[in-house]
């Protein structure tokens, strides 16, 4: 039987990633801290990646600034990669963002070092950039302190993240293919009137606040940073159709 590594397999996607896997019969490995296994120290990584065949990182860090994303990326990253290496994993797959290589905001900075690392490393491998997620409003809402919510004015193309896990196992199961087509979804929108549409189907009275991102990250983010480019898979659950299941 095929084995999946999931790297941050309790996270919003990872979650997902693992129930893709195992609706096909597949086996599934959960890597996470809160199972005893640490990306960033190395611990536990060799016993689970113990006759894996695929890995599949969508391992995360809730970091703004550039040098903690960084730090944790580089580290994740190369642990992981390293007990690849050991265990003999075939292909390792890494879900990485749209814009991450022309936005400069500090978690990209994170995602490019990420990146840096598997196209260096001794796995073969398959990068697969996605866009954010249905579920980015919510988040946003989440870390924005108050009664009045303030959403960067992001132009994005948001997708669903069960959709997206159901691409990404398909991916992991075919041959290393290196930086592989953007992943995104059908419908472009700007985050704060996503999370008003959000707020509004909870009746909630939360007012949300549109705040610009400055300097040149949200010039290249006006410019269209964030969406896909030529030749993307586009996955069809729309927002609407996202959120009517919440």
């Amino acid at each position: 039987m095929t084995t999946i590594a999931v790297a941050g397999g309790t996270g919003v996607l990872g979650r997902q990633v693992v129930d893709a896997v195992r609706r096909r019969d597949l086996s599934a490995v959960v890597i996470a801290r809160s199972l005893g296994i640490d990306l960033v120290t190395g611990d536990g990584l060799d016993d689970a990646l113990a006759g894996v065949d695929a890995v599949v990182d969508v391992s995360n860090v809730v970091a703004l600034r550039a040098k903690p994303a960084i730090a944790f990326f580089e580290a994740a990253g190369g642990n992981l990669l390293s007990a690849g290496e050991r265990a003999g994993v075939r292909h390792h797959v890494v879900v990485s963002i749209v814009g991450c290589d022309r936005v400069d905001m500090g978690y990209y900075y994170g995602k490019r070092r990420q990146e840096e690392l598997v196209r260096g490393g001794p796995v073969p491998w398959t990068i697969v950039r996605a866009t954010q997620f249905h579920d980015f409003a919510g988040q946003l809402l989440e870390r924005s302190p108050g009664p009045v919510k303030l959403v960067p004015d992001m132009l994005s193309q948001p997708v669903s993240a069960r959709q997206l896990a159901e691409h990404v196992v398909d991916v992991a199961l075919g041959a290393p293919a290196g930086l592989a087509p953007d992943v995104g979804g059908p419908e472009q929108h700007r985050m704060p009137d996503l999370a008003r549409r959000l707020v509004a189907h909870r009746g909630d009275r939360t007012k949300v606040v549109s705040l610009p991102v400055p300097g040149k990250a949200g010039r290249q983010i006006k410019g269209g940073g964030l969406l896909t480019g030529e030749g993307a898979v586009i996955l069809p659950e729309t927002y609407g159709a996202w959120l009517a299941t919440q």
